[in-house]
């Protein structure tokens, strides 16, 4: 199956957005919401991943509010989880599996507590857990990929750009200039996305409210939390600890993987998802 950047892409609007999104396939719906870097989007996270899900699930790569091409969001409008409920009910998606790449997983996870009875699965890949260590650190500052991701904001610039993915990356070879090319025109390609971000990093974007742990002690949804060993953005403790709380979870743990496993371990990453979603 050969699924292409503008056949799969949609438009949809719901009582506060306008969204962009990809959608390919039949079946259960999947929902895969990327995360914070600069230039991201559905297609930009999950290209490589849409084909093998959509032939056997419904998958629908979604913009969400404040990157891609789906609306800008101001500073004191961000809230991915009550975005995320409106666009299923404008879609008349009552449940899904929900996978979600760091910020997005944030989201994935708070709707678990918020809203248990719209996630049929829970899949979670480089996510904090909570805010401490400060700015998602095993240390006691911002990591590396935390302080390039915000510079990305500041300059989103071809050689940033460069430095990003090779952050993000275990493998540096991921830094082509095909692709780095592409983030940074996707990145200028918007720029209130840029200016709302760095107004919001002094409220606590890109994720200005958590599932508290103690919330997730009651999620009895079947979770798979998936995580680099190599993560230089978010370290994997982050996913120790949520699989230490969330009671129906499983970890899987990537040696020579970084931030992206979508990407980096993509065949595997599929295998695992299609597998989960299939029988857990």
């Amino acid at each position: 199956m050969t699924i292409s950047q503008q056949g799969s892409s949609r438009q949809l609007r719901t009582s506060n957005w306008n969204f962009h999104y990809h959608e390919a396939g039949t079946g259960h719906p999947v929902i895969m919401l990327h995360g914070s870097g600069v230039g991201a989007s559905g297609w930009s996270n999950f290209s490589g991943n849409l084909a093998a899900l959509a032939a056997n699930f419904r998958v629908l790569a979604v913009d969400m509010p404040g990157w891609g091409a789906s609306d800008p969001c101001p500073v004191d409008k961000l809230d991915h989880v009550a975005a995320l409920v409106e666009f299923m009910d404008t879609l008349g998606l009552p449940k899904a599996a929900m996978i979600g790449n760091s910020m997005g997983g944030c989201t994935v996870l708070r709707t678990a507590v918020e809203h248990p009875d719209r996630i049929s699965h829970l899949i979670t890949m480089g996510a904090p857990a909570n805010r401490l260590p400060r700015l998602f650190s095993a240390g006691d500052g911002p990591s590396e990929g935390i302080k390039i991701l915000i510079e990305g904001y500041r300059n989103p610039s071809l050689e940033t750009m460069r430095r990003l993915v090779e952050i993000m990356c275990f493998d540096k070879s991921f830094a082509s200039d095909e692709l780095c090319a592409k983030r940074s025109a996707a990145a200028n390609a918007y720029p209130e996305h840029l200016a709302n971000f760095l107004a919001g990093l002094s409220k606590g974007w890109p994720v200005p409210k958590m599932a508290a742990l103690e919330s997730l002690m009651q999620v009895k949804i079947p979770a798979m939390l998936i995580h680099g060993r190599d993560d230089r953005v978010v370290h994997y403790e982050h996913s120790l600890q949520l699989a230490s709380v969330i009671p129906n979870s499983r970890l899987v743990l990537l040696n020579r993987c970084g931030h992206w496993a979508m990407i980096e371990h993509a065949a595997e990453f599929n295998r695992l998802v299609v597998d989960f979603i299939s029988y857990a």
